[in-house]
């Protein structure tokens, strides 16, 4: 099953029910793939799950895997999360010292390679890598936490890829994480987002309503 809406709504399984997985992965079937964080309580002050748990997730969930890696060292453990057969992989660019060829090594195992960037990173060294990319994902709020409010000032950078993306014609995806809610997607969409990951926006009522309601929201600003 690929992705293929225009407008992707990925939960992110942070605000799931973790006693109750399996389930809360069937109560998103209607999304495009299911987020899963991966934090080390290094890179980021949190700690969720590993590699046993994933290969778990990877095993029962009836959408794809999209992989957002918040770990330290990502070129030794990126390649493992596309080995078990995740859909895309998305490494930080702080947490690597050649992106490129992390990203070449993702997708020679076959599965889609992203960068995320913080809040504070400077997008310009990347503008120019965008061809080595499948997806970017610009942070909305400072990663490791859910439930931090969105911020509305990383929309120049949004645009930044959003422009570079369409002076390139490629088919790069463009990712917002944090605070997407029906109230904030329309201006992650208004910029240039095309792929939204959305925790309690979610998973704080009825997962397919909420996932229905998002979609139209950003269909609506969507350029």
């Amino acid at each position: 099953m690929l992705p293929v809406t225009a407008q992707r709504i990925n939960p992110s399984i942070l605000s799931a029910d973790f006693v109750n997985l399996q389930a809360e992965l069937e109560a998103i079937a209607t999304a495009d793939l299911v987020h899963v964080d991966v934090m080390d309580n290094h890179f980021v002050p949190n700690l969720t799950m590993g590699p046993p748990i994933v290969e778990r997730i990877q095993a029962v969930s009836p959408i794809p895997l999209d992989m957002h890696l918040m770990i330290t060292d990502a070129d030794r453990w990126a390649p493992g999360y596309a080995e078990m057969g995740a859909y895309s992989v998305t490494f930080h660019a702080e947490a690597t010292g050649d992106p490129v060829r992390l990203a070449r090594r993702i997708r020679d195992i076959g599965a889609r390679a992203g960068i995320a960037l913080k809040p504070g990173t400077d997008p310009e060294p990347y503008l120019e890598l965008l061809p080595e990319f499948d997806q970017v994902l610009v942070m909305t709020v400072e990663p490791g936490f859910g439930g931090q409010s969105f911020m509305p000032d990383m929309m120049p950078k949004l645009r930044r890829f959003a422009e570079a993306r369409r002076r390139s014609g490629l088919d790069v995806w463009l990712q917002v994480d944090g605070g997407i809610s029906k109230d904030t997607i329309g201006i992650a969409a208004e910029a240039g987002a095309d792929t939204f990951v959305a925790g309690s926006a979610v998973y704080g009522g009825v997962p397919e309503e909420r996932i229905a309601e998002l979609r139209r929201a950003a269909a609506t600003h969507q350029h």
